[in-house]
């Protein structure tokens, strides 16, 4: 592997004050580490060293380089949690590029703006998305290459030999012309209306975020870890492909099929875990089932049953167990928290590179986000809102300098849409949303307006709708039908529900599957102005929350 000569004693805090760039990082992680299993596949076994995976890297590189791909510009991925994946990601932020990732369950309308909006040229895939893909590209004019990782074809290139390869004269010092200010990759988050906002993360941004972390919580490397978020999330691009690959030298085992993530964490037993708050539930929810009596007291009463059910989980070995994206239910921190294994929520958004504040086993208050890092600064408005400032703040919303001065004021503070508090140990806590934006418990960022929108727009008979799902498993809607329209059609009870069936189907068949509403309930009267509705005819949430609730849980029974 032709990397460039440098120490290899270094440890992971110099790695990390010393680096400039996350293509620095990398190779000097690489460097001090040329036999240690860097990435593994839970599906096949597959393993690759450091070495090995370098090798790949940089056969990548060069194949992409006689692309033309240029310093600075984008090139989006569409692959599952597959070594392949940090492989070919890092060959593009090799050549100075920037690697953004799009949602594998996303329509082909919706990859269809992302890739216009980018402005990329190429766009990197597995076969499986091939066909999607093709019907995105029809309305994205810039994209000049598709290419796929797993098959070779005729009618696409591929990268199959490159990812296979043993050896490599690739250039690696050309990573020495990326500089800190430099584009890392962008994150496609959308707000509560509108399309997609790419947010754009510099190098620079991300270091201080590992930074932050690494001093707030110094992990020691050469532990495990599993990749199971989506790439497209903020989330796993940090824990996974910045932290574990990049910096601390962690294998990471990838598991593609989320169904097979509890056998993988097992299998696994991931020294640093960090999951969703839906996939501690489930674990909650599955040790619960196996057990005659109330878990949790006997657990507090017999440590040794936490012992057990930790092993059995695959967590025994786990020192930092994370917990984020949308806000944890108590009785779950509590149920881990009896276990022996305490559950750390974190305060992270796209916006910020990830993580604003982060609880740790030693410095941990339950319900709380935790303290702030010392890489960023916290203060809050007048009204409560969280406003943040520092290195890790984005540098803005791709190709919107106005949404880009809405959301960062002229002294650089970023408005969260978070409302909160901070105690008098500097612990903050999340109190309330600003902003109308479902987070699921799977930690998707969703826009309720959008979803809304697509719903109307699918037939005439739906006049009000509200989507509800923040904090929850799945979407549902509240619907009240056009009474003129339900009249003149002449429909009863069982027909209207059905009619009202075909509408949401024909709206779901244009979202990501994440987004889809699972399940409706129809309301008897229509919203007024001044107690669901605002006097401009916008949606009260909390207001229709509150006089819904007990329809909402039916929903979610």
């Amino acid at each position: 592997m032709a990397l460039p000569a440098g120490s290899v004693e270094k440890s992971i805090s110099d790695r990390l004050m010393g680096a400039k760039s996350l293509a620095d990082l990398l190779l000097s992680t690489a460097r001090a580490n040329p036999d240690q299993v860097a990435l593994r596949s839970h599906e096949t076994g597959l393993e690759w060293t450091y070495e090995e995976t370098m090798n790949r890297i940089g056969a990548v590189a060069r194949r992409l380089d006689s692309l033309g791909i240029d310093r600075g510009e984008p090139v989006a991925l569409m692959l599952r949690n597959r070594p392949e994946f940090h492989v070919v990601d890092a060959a593009v932020m090799m050549l100075g590029a920037v690697p953004f990732s799009i949602y594998n369950t996303s329509a082909s309308d919706q990859i269809a703006y992302v890739l216009a909006d980018s402005g990329a040229k190429v766009v990197i895939a597995e076969s499986t998305f091939l066909e999607t893909l093709v019907l995105a590209r029809a309305s994205a004019p810039s994209v000049e290459h598709v290419v796929v990782i797993d098959r070779v074809t005729e009618t696409h290139e591929d990268l199959v030999t490159e990812l296979a390869a043993t050896k490599t004269d690739f250039d690696f010092s050309v990573a020495d012309l990326v500089e800190p200010h430099d584009l890392l990759t962008l994150i496609y988050t959308s707000g509560t209306t509108g399309e997609p906002k790419g947010v754009e993360l510099t190098h620079h941004g991300m270091l201080a975020q590992l930074r932050g972390v690494h001093e707030a919580m110094p992990l020691p490397g050469h532990g495990r870890q599993v990749s199971f978020l989506p790439a497209a999330h903020v989330a796993d691009r940090w824990t996974s492909h910045y932290s574990a690959f990049m910096a601390y030298a962690n294998t990471l085992t990838c598991v593609e099929d989320m169904s097979g993530l509890a056998v993988a964490v097992a299998r696994t037993r991931p020294t640093v875990f960090g999951a969703v708050p839906r996939v501690w539930e489930k674990f909650k929810a599955a040790l619960e089932a196996g057990h005659p009596g109330d878990l949790m007291a006997d657990a507090l009463a017999d440590p040794a049953l936490g012992a057990t059910l930790r092993t059995r989980l695959g967590l025994d070995e786990t020192v930092w167990a994370v917990t984020g994206a949308a806000p944890t239910p108590r009785g779950v921190l509590e149920f881990f928290a009896a276990l022996g294994l305490p559950l750390c929520e974190v305060l992270g958004m796209s916006e910020v590179s990830c993580c604003v504040a982060i609880n740790t086993p030693e410095e941990l208050r339950l319900g709380s986000v935790g303290r702030p890092l010392g890489t960023v600064e916290v203060a809050l408005a007048d009204d409560g809102e969280l406003l943040v400032r520092g290195p890790q703040v984005m540098r803005g919303y791709r190709g919107a300098p106005d949404k880009t001065s809405t959301a960062i004021d002229g002294q650089g503070w970023l408005r969260t849409g978070d409302i909160g508090r901070i105690d008098e140990d500097g612990f903050l806590w999340i109190i309330d949303r600003k902003k109308e934006l479902i987070i699921n418990a799977a930690g998707k960022n969703m826009s309720p307006a959008n979803i809304e929108m697509a719903i109307r727009s699918a037939g005439n008979l739906v006049e009000q709708v509200a989507v509800i799902g923040d904090g929850r498993p799945y979407n549902v809607a509240l619907i009240v039908a056009d009474p003129a329209r339900v009249s003149q059609a002449g429909l009863d009870g069982s027909e209207l529900r059905l009619r009202v069936q075909e509408q949401i189907d024909r709206a779901n068949a244009t979202l990501a599957r994440v987004e889809q509403i699972k399940k409706f309930t129809l309301l008897s009267r229509g919203w007024r102005p001044g107690h669901e509705l605002t006097p401009t005819m916008k949606l009260r949430r909390r207001v229709i929350d509150d006089l819904y609730s007990a329809e909402i849980e039916e929903l979610f029974a």
